[in-house]
């Protein structure tokens, strides 16, 4: 909810919760339970000399934890218990194959459809692109390559995209070529490959896209296609790639936007990497 923009609304609906959540200092919230209960009894008309403590349990789900979550839990819940699903030591889940491929834009088609062809053609897989037309575009090519390719973006109504999602749960649809309103919150059993063949420009992009793959216990395979024009992400991508344990292909390891993080300036002052314009195409 903090990424939809509703932070405000979240703090000030917790704000409304009163102060028992707010004490972190166990005396003291107990003493604030105790004048809380003082108060309903005084309150009661019923003569009963004894009452029961009242006890409130708070709970709060999100399917991650970045900082600003993290930071209102522990603000408004008193001793919260914090479940993680994946690896022990950083929380990434390792059960998935990371490739990394270093091409040029003009590879990614034929590169693709070459990795396809190694696959099963029971196997679920889901490609991402950056852009709705980069979508409908690669869609339609697979199916001139005799796949059953599916299309999702925000740009169909929401009966194509659940029939889209229906068809390729069923196993009718074999690839589904989709933007990232398929990266978060869908839960599609069994899906055994992932394509980045857009990269996305933000390495939170990146994990939820590859997050569809290797779920409930399975393993799976995330391939990422990188070109000249991916920059802003290299250093953060070859993070993540260490901190599971994927070897760092020679090409991103060395290449000199991996080297720090964007913004960065190298011995002489030059900028390292520049961060990507955000362009949107209003309609007439």
């Amino acid at each position: 909810m903090i990424d939809m923009g509703f932070e405000p609304q979240v703090i000030a609906v917790l704000d409304a919760m009163g102060g028992l959540l707010k004490s972190e200092d166990e005396e003291q919230a107990e003493l604030q339970l105790q004048q809380s209960l003082s108060s309903l009894v005084a309150s009661s008309s019923s003569s009963s000399a004894t009452s029961r403590q009242i006890y409130r349990v708070t709970a709060m789900f999100s399917a991650t934890m970045p900082p600003q979550v993290e930071q209102i839990a522990r603000k408004y819940l008193r001793h919260p218990v914090i479940v993680r699903i994946g690896d022990e030591d950083t929380g990434k889940n390792k059960r998935i194959e990371q490739r990394v491929y270093l091409i040029t834009e003009a590879q990614k088609k034929g590169k693709l459809v070459e990795e396809l062809r190694r696959l099963s053609r029971t196997d679920k897989t889901i490609v991402f692109v950056n852009h709705k037309k980069e979508g409908d575009s690669l869609g339609r090519h697979l199916e001139s390559l005799g796949y059953s390719a599916g299309i999702l973006h925000g740009g169909r109504s929401q009966d194509q995209r659940e029939e889209t999602l229906d068809e390729f749960r069923a196993g009718t649809v074999q690839v589904l070529v989709a933007t990232d309103v398929a990266a978060r919150g869908l839960d599609i059993p069994d899906v055994s490959h992932v394509f980045n063949y857009d990269c996305p420009n933000k390495i939170q992009s990146y994990c939820h896209r590859i997050g569809r793959t290797g779920r409930a216990g399975k393993f799976g395979v995330a391939t990422t296609f990188l070109t000249e024009g991916d920059s802003e992400v290299m250093y953060d991508l070859k993070n993540y790639l260490e901190s599971t344990d994927t070897p760092v292909p020679h090409q991103l390891a060395h290449h000199a936007a991996a080297q720090a993080p964007v913004g960065s300036r190298d011995d002489k002052g030059k900028l390292i990497g520049t961060k990507k314009d955000s362009i949107q195409y209003l309609r007439d």
